[in-house]
């Protein structure tokens, strides 16, 4: 029975997915979600054959059937992201007692992968997260600390209900200071989020980890470029989408409950 569930969350995560490409493409456009889609390049409808998550990419090797461009891996890759994202919070929940809480904070998890999948791709396409999505994002995190208050701790609560706060005001000063130069507050917004739905020691953690691995990926990447004689306007100023890396973060930590700093050891927070 574990098996076929799993299947079909990870085929419900394929579809959901497939709507989110709708929503990236088409977020602060001026169109509804609503509607067929069709090819970017020549505009035709899609036939419902040709909406398949993942299948369709690849049956139509990564070309539209009418005009024979080239369609984005962006396409499956969300769709495959979304679904293994559905999946493996579904095997963490298994393991649960599931009690009404549970079914809520499951649900909460699932739309906030969906928000964290738009941010992550939108960002990197736009550099920019938008306010709608961090917000909601950190609203989520906000219902989900209100669903256990009758079982936590006093001190937990409300070092759970502070974690969002103190994990914004360090991206809050960064902006603050170098006039939005050197960080943009979108990322303060999205740490809000992730403390509130990591707390304090979790959330930290996670901060750390998309410092760490964001430092790395830009340095390796630049010193790529470089090699392949493609990078000469790709300094150390230069403007990179931090956004991907705080969500790899907090993946990171939710799915692996990794202790970067010790606070969670220390404090439980």
């Amino acid at each position: 029975m574990i098996f076929l569930a799993t299947f079909f969350v990870f085929l419900f995560g394929l579809a959901i997915g497939s709507f989110l490409n709708v929503v990236i493409y088409r977020y602060n456009t001026g169109r509804g979600v609503g509607g067929r889609s069709g090819c970017m390049n020549c505009g035709k409808t899609l036939e419902w054959y040709e909406l398949f998550p993942v299948v369709s990419f690849l049956v139509q090797r990564a070309r539209c059937r009418n005009c024979s461009s080239k369609l984005s891996w962006q396409y499956p890759a969300v769709e495959f992201l979304t679904a293994c994202l559905f999946t493996a919070t579904f095997l963490k929940f298994s393991d649960q007692a599931l009690g009404l809480g549970a079914y809520f904070s499951f649900f909460i998890m699932l739309v906030s992968w969906c928000l964290l999948v738009v941010i992550l791709v939108y960002d990197f396409r736009h550099k920019i997260i938008p306010d709608a999505l961090a917000y909601s994002f950190a609203a989520l995190g906000l219902v989900r600390i209100l669903l256990f208050v009758p079982t936590t701790p006093a001190f937990i609560f409300y070092g759970t209900l502070l974690a969002g706060p103190i994990l914004f005001l360090p991206f809050y000063l960064l902006w603050f200071v170098s006039d939005g130069r050197w960080i943009g507050l979108g990322d303060g917004k999205l740490a809000l989020g992730i403390g509130w739905m990591l707390g304090l020691g979790f959330g930290i953690s996670a901060i750390v980890l998309a410092f760490w691995i964001g430092a790395a990926a830009s340095i390796g990447y630049m010193l790529a470029a470089r090699l392949k004689s493609k990078g000469k306007n790709l300094t150390m100023k230069s403007e990179i989408p931090f956004a991907p890396y705080l969500i790899l973060g907090f993946t990171i930590v939710y799915f692996l409950s990794i202790d970067v700093m010790g606070v969670y050891t220390i404090f439980h927070l």
